[in-house]
């Protein structure tokens, strides 16, 4: 019996613990402190806010409220605004895949388990409990009946049943999460709390299906799941808690606080997501107040934003990766090979010599600043049990001079012009994918052009705002990736098996980069299989070595998570994990559904005010807090995808 102990104790939304993120060590402003101290009391002693009711949305810079507060009748409408740079892939949970999408799809669809925000254990959602037979061939999962869908439908175990069969019949709709059914043999809902799934074979992914459940009776209405995104009706029926109200492609998403959602309503009445561009210009709109919170900050940015008032900066280690992608020869499961990568990158040699040329040190000082860690293994050392580094005789370190020999053996020999060509004569030039709006991707990418163009090897570094079609396509040499990994690893490790190539050329499919290894496809199917911990763990390792001994992925840092709110919007928000956590693109909704607005100030030279009332008490110790260092105990708190 697997019952997790917030399962025993009902976890509702008052007394979930949560604390204002902080940058580690300790704010280095006086004011920012002062701030972060008075805005942590005024979490500890706000009481919760009532609930008004839904209101028409004021149009400003998008169809989406200001950040802060607008009028709502006789009362005050709370909206929490997040800058994003991400460009949303679908709104569809079969399809997305990118963190913007899933993230979204966290806050407005419950999953039969969550992640404890303190730890990242499993945790109560969708389902109550779960059993596994002796043989964990079914696994039967008690639903709780206390959940409705945003247009007052119950949502049962049904809805849960359908979700997980439609992903077994149609491969479209296994497009996102496809690996975590594949095993399934028959899913049904006896009843409308009881879920019961039978396996093929033992799966150790059971309470870690990182699947949004979606309503049956919307969705069973859908013709074509590859084309059908989600984003032509709103509001879109959902039970998690928020609901998506509104969506224009690259400028908002818009949700509503779901007053219904199980565990309590939100603190903010709605939330928006409002896509920058440009990183400065998201920066500059937190400044001003335009915005509440912005996500990938640049280190210059983040240094810049500590001695401003009214803004708190976090920075703890991430849960992502940045790699360098090679493309190992696109190819569709059929057989069928599409795309123009180079050549020249089926070789082993070749590849080894590109990343013997790569200063991973240096990019962690020079890109990041010290605000990452240097790459190694798959998986980012947050994960402690599934961390994995090669030992000091396997690492590709960096030796220039290794390379120049490799790439010489390869055949791929300086000519008098100082450049390479192969024994074709056909000069070694490289593509590189890179995301416009990520600056780390263009800093990286200018050291690359750096170091392999001393070796003779000319690289076109191509930054686009979308780099999903050339590289669906298959028409790409090298590209940026990164991930954002679950406290269970089994998807980003799926990404790179075989059945995640598509079926034919120009079909779906959820490869990350078309790599196809039957060793390491072997691997991946002992360790879904295996339920020991430890037995698990190793061999995901194992995978890891594997990954790194083919050459097709290079893991060059894991970048800390940067980001900053202002104190006088957001009173509080619960970090993930509690000690050193992020606060975007958590395993979870804890962030969102946990915030609660800054209080009110009073307005000065009939400036308007901002945030909400305190009672006297409150402002009396928020004084007290502003004039001196108050020592407060942290309170305990509970990546598409790439």
């Amino acid at each position: 019996m697997h019952l997790p102990a917030l399962a025993r104790t009902p976890w509702h939304r008052t007394p979930v613990p949560r604390s204002p993120a902080r940058r580690a060590p300790a704010f280095r402003s006086p004011a920012l402190r002062a701030s972060a101290v008075a805005a942590a009391l005024a979490a500890l002693l706000l009481p919760a806010l009532p609930s008004p009711a839904a209101a028409a949305h004021p149009t400003a810079l998008a169809p989406a409220a200001a950040p802060g507060r607008t009028a709502e009748g006789d009362g005050e409408r709370r909206v929490l605004t997040v800058a994003v740079s991400q460009s949303v892939d679908s709104l569809s949970p079969f399809l997305a895949q990118r963190l913007v999408s899933t993230s979204i799809h966290r806050l407005a669809y419950e999953y039969l388990t969550n992640y404890d925000p303190a730890d990242g254990r499993t945790v109560p959602g969708f389902a109550t409990a779960w059993k596994a037979s002796a043989d964990k061939l079914t696994w039967t999962f008690t639903i709780r009946s206390d959940s409705t869908w945003s247009d007052g439908r119950p949502a049962t175990a049904e809805d849960a049943a359908w979700t997980f069969t439609t992903m077994m019949r149609d491969p479209d709709a296994a497009t996102a999460n496809g690996s975590f059914t594949a095993n399934f043999r028959r899913v049904t809902a006896p009843d409308p709390t009881t879920l019961v799934i039978e396996l093929k074979k033992p799966q150790a992914t059971m309470t870690a299906l990182d699947v949004p459940i979606v309503p049956r009776h919307v969705w069973e209405k859908v013709d074509d799941f590859a084309d059908f995104g989600n984003d032509a009706a709103f509001p879109v029926v959902g039970n998690g808690p928020f609901v998506i109200t509104g969506f224009e492609v690259d400028r908002y998403i818009r949700l509503e606080a779901n007053k219904d959602f199980w565990r309590g309503a939100p603190g903010f009445d709605e939330l928006v997501f409002r896509y920058y561009k440009d990183g400065d210009a998201a920066v500059s709109a937190l400044r001003k107040g335009e915005v509440s919170f912005v996500q990938g900050l640049t280190p210059a940015q983040a240094d810049s934003l500590e001695e401003a008032g009214d803004i708190a900066v976090n920075d703890a280690p991430g849960r992502r990766f940045l790699a360098l992608a090679v493309n190992p020869g696109a190819r569709a499961q059929d057989g069928t090979s599409f795309g123009n990568g180079h050549p020249a990158l089926l070789d082993p040699g070749v590849r080894r010599a590109l990343f013997h040329a790569v200063d991973r040190t240096a990019l962690v000082a020079r890109v990041f600043q010290g605000h990452a860690v240097e790459g190694e293994g798959y998986i980012p050392p947050r994960f402690s049990r599934y961390f994995w580094e090669p030992g000091p005789g396997r690492r590709i370190g960096h030796d220039p001079q290794r390379a120049a020999r490799l790439l010489d053996e390869a055949g791929y020999r300086k000519g008098g012009d100082g450049r390479r060509a192969g024994p074709d004569g056909r000069p070694l030039e490289l593509r590189l994918l890179c995301h416009a709006t990520d600056p780390n991707d263009k800093a990286v990418g200018r050291y690359l052009q750096e170091w392999w163009g001393a070796l003779g090897i000319t690289l076109t570094v191509e930054c686009l705002d979308n780099v999903s079609d050339p590289w669906l396509k298959g028409d790409y040499d090298l590209a940026f990736d990164g991930w954002s990994v679950n406290p269970d690893p089994d998807f980003v490790l799926a990404i790179h098996t075989c059945a995640a190539l598509p079926e034919t050329p120009g079909a779906s499919g959820a490869t990350d980069n078309f790599i196809c290894d039957r060793t390491y496809d072997e691997l991946y199917e002992r360790q879904a299989a295996e339920y020991d911990p430890e037995k698990r763990a190793a061999l995901v390792k194992r995978m890891q070595s594997r990954l790194y001994d083919t050459g097709y992925m290079n893991i060059l840092a894991y970048p800390n998570a940067m980001e900053a709110y202002r104190t006088d919007h957001i009173a509080s928000l619960t970090t993930m994990p509690e000690a050193a956590g992020n606060i975007y693109g958590q395993d979870g909704y804890w962030s969102w559904w946990s915030a609660e607005p800054a209080a009110p100030r009073e307005a000065s030279g009939g400036g308007a005010a901002t945030g909400f009332a305190l009672g006297a008490g409150a402002a009396v110790l928020l004084a007290v807090a502003a004039g001196s260092v108050v020592v407060m105990r942290r309170r305990s708190t509970a990546d598409d995808r790439e």
